[in-house]
């Protein structure tokens, strides 16, 4: 492969942020559970479970699916910036960079044979807090920072892949020239869908839910698995290195 660009998801792939966002998330959540007469409630660790990856416009979708009932399109517009704001604050007092992801940030940008760029599922106001308060906006330009909810005309959330086709468009790159990094189903899935090679990272699980994170990804069709963001270099080199329809391996 001739990689030319490196897309990153932001959320536990270059910040530690889920957990932060999740507990905001979860507040806002069961506020819309009770106000819709429902009696079920979540922690942020249970959202985390049924919605990593998805941002809280796509959470809102499936727990109106799952529950029967209608948000109106005011009152979810409403909650989507409630959210943001919320998670926002938990972010610029707390978020810590992905550990060893800084490094090789840095590497990437000093060599300069690479584009870098961020695609995320999360409003573009949060990856861009996220990253600024690790340190980590000085290696993406402005305009290479890309929001499923925020940077497409209709906002979504992955899996679907209109936030990477939106991405390779705006970078004037095509899919092979692009690999990509994710953590979560729906961010692997939304990348596969756009005919991106992904590198499956799982360095923010803990214990058995790291390998068991893992084997799902490789499962769904990630080419390749990292364990820590210290094994990235070999990951880039087997991926540049294999033949064009880049057999799976965990390195």
């Amino acid at each position: 492969m001739q990689i030319t660009e490196i897309f990153f998801d932001c959320d536990n792939t270059l910040v530690l942020s889920e957990e932060l966002a999740f507990e905001a998330c979860a507040d806002l959540a069961n506020e819309i559970l009770e106000a819709n007469g429902i009696p079920d409630r979540y922690t942020g660790d249970q959202l985390i479970k049924d919605f990593v990856g998805q941002n809280f416009r796509g959470m809102m979708v499936s727990l109106q699916a799952k529950y029967k009932f209608e948000i109106e399109k005011d009152a979810l517009e409403a909650y989507v910036k409630k959210e943001e704001d919320k998670v926002i604050a938990k972010l610029e007092a707390k978020a810590k960079p992905c550990v060893g992801a800084n490094e090789v940030l840095d590497k990437l940008f000093a060599s300069k044979k690479y584009g870098l760029a961020v695609v995320s599922s999360s409003a573009l106001r949060r990856v861009q807090a996220s990253i600024k308060k690790v340190d980590q906006d000085k290696y993406f330009d402005a305009d290479k920072v890309f929001s499923a909810a925020t940077s497409l005309p209709t906002p979504t959330t992955k899996p679907d892949p209109a936030i990477y086709l939106h991405a390779l468009e705006k970078v004037g790159k095509t899919a092979a020239e692009t690999i990509t990094v994710e953590d979560s189903k729906s961010g692997a899935l939304s990348a596969i869908r756009a005919g991106i090679p992904v590198i499956a990272y799982v360095g923010s699980y803990d214990g058995e839910m790291r390998e068991e994170m893992g084997q799902r990804l490789m499962d769904l069709g990630a080419k390749v698995l990292m364990r820590d963001w210290s094994e990235f270099e070999k990951c880039l080199e087997y991926l540049e290195n294999a033949p064009a329809d880049i057999p799976q391996s965990s390195l």
